[in-house]
């Protein structure tokens, strides 16, 4: 069953990338990139051009922070990379006469990017992907579901502020012959996000 289970993830998830890809018109990986919210862990590289003392990189602390010269604290966590460079560029506006540099902020590695997998599957754990996951891709980096699991009755539990959150996602439509868009949109394959933890019953 393991094998079958990677074999269709696999196909499957390439069938919605290609979908997203149609529909957006542009490659899913770009549109990750530039949605991609900055996690405690994240290292940060940050660059002021025509200043290399400024050009550094930058761990994003437990607390959600970063420091950054002539500007201090940065509440980092949460943030869009362009929202980063946009605070960066008016912390440093006292230091010139004139405009700005322009400031650039990339992930490199989104290493705080994490979420748990438990239950019914071959490997539960916690996995450090380094990109965004949908559910489906998660259950396959832990080993597929195992032959009692229900794939009806997968469970996520989020974080939200001080709240928990939960979805139900219903794999278990998109493996049988004919699957299609409507199966797709009754799964809810929902986007994970870190510190999320998904429960195979």
């Amino acid at each position: 069953m393991t094998r079958i289970w990677y074999m269709l993830a696999f196909a499957l998830t390439g069938s919605l990338s290609s979908q997203a890809m149609a529909q957006a018109g542009s490659p899913p990986a770009s549109v990750s990139a530039s949605a991609y919210r900055i996690n405690a862990g994240d290292e940060l590289s940050i660059y002021v051009w025509g200043e290399e003392r400024l050009q550094r990189t930058a761990k994003v602390l437990p607390d959600g922070t970063i420091a950054f010269p002539l500007v201090g604290q940065i509440v980092a966590q949460g943030h869009l990379p362009s929202e980063i460079e946009t605070l960066i560029s008016t912390g440093l506006r006292d230091q010139y006469r004139g405009e700005v540099p322009q400031v650039t902020v990339s992930v490199i590695s989104p290493s705080g990017m994490q979420f748990s997998v438990m239950g019914r599957v071959n490997s539960p754990g916690t996995f450090t992907p380094g990109r965004y996951v949908n559910v489906l891709e998660a259950l396959s980096m832990a080993g597929g579901p195992n032959e009692f699991a229900s794939l009806d009755n997968i469970l996520i539990i989020r974080k939200v502020g001080d709240q928990l959150d939960s979805f139900r996602v219903r794999l278990a439509p998109l493996f049988k012959v004919g699957a299609d868009a409507n199966d797709i949109a009754r799964a809810n394959i929902q986007p994970l996000k870190t510190g999320d933890t998904v429960i195979v019953p």
